[in-house]
């Protein structure tokens, strides 16, 4: 079971998010998972162009920088931890560029089978708006999602039995292949909704149009 954690607080370590994190991560290798954190702040991010060169050639960008490291990453997990501060009711503008920047994986559904996890701090405490942004992303991309813990910053350490209960949560989601039948109902909607739009553009998104026809999503794609 390989768990990655990725995490967008610019103190990376000394953040109080990273904080957090850290205690899901200690309930994950209780249960034996493989492990990895890697910090945002250590890549190069740059904003999406909008040019679909990633849904005419899969994984191919115009954008020379590191975003396919990290997407490369998140596709050989099983598991994806999303580690954000909660800058004004939103994750880090980091965050969302990687989000942007993984459009593909949201139109082939490229996190299917996979589960999503959230770890957010603010000032406040008041974190539903992040967490239930992530639980959106996760969705879109096909991924369940496992759930969060979320704490405001000046109360992460007693927050740390919660966290490491919730990691070992998250494994067994994991290990066990749970499924949320709810959940399942919003991704088989979403793969519904593409599936007309990856059929009209075929000549276009070829590379995707090949990946849906390959997993015998399109039905008659005619």
């Amino acid at each position: 079971m390989k768990v990655l954690l990725i995490s967008s607080s610019p103190h990376k370590e000394k953040s109080k998010t990273f904080f957090l994190a850290k205690g899901v991560l200690g309930g994950l290798l209780k249960e034996g998972c493989d492990c990895e954190a890697i910090h945002l702040d250590d890549f190069r991010i740059f904003f999406c162009k909008h040019c679909e060169e990633c849904h005419k050639k899969i994984l191919h960008c115009s954008v020379l920088d590191d975003v396919n490291i990290i997407l490369k990453k998140m596709l050989e997990a099983d598991g994806i931890i999303l580690a954000s501060p909660n800058y004004i009711n939103q994750v880090t503008a980091s965050m969302k560029a990687l989000f942007d920047r993984s459009s593909h994986f949201i139109h082939c559904k490229r996190l299917l089978g996979k589960y999503i996890a959230a770890v957010v701090s603010s000032g406040s405490g008041q974190d539903k708006e992040v967490l239930d942004y992530i639980r959106f992303y996760a969705h879109t991309c096909g991924a369940q999602y496992s759930g969060g813990v979320s704490s405001a910053a000046h109360l992460v350490q007693e927050k740390t039995e919660e966290a490491a209960k919730f990691g070992r949560k998250l494994a067994l989601d994991i290990k066990e292949k749970r499924t949320y039948p709810d959940q399942i109902e919003l991704i088989e909607n979403g793969k519904q909704h593409f599936r007309e739009i990856i059929k009209l553009r075929k000549n276009k998104w070829q590379e995707e149009y090949q990946y849906w026809l390959d997993k015998g999503w399109l039905g008659n794609p005619r």
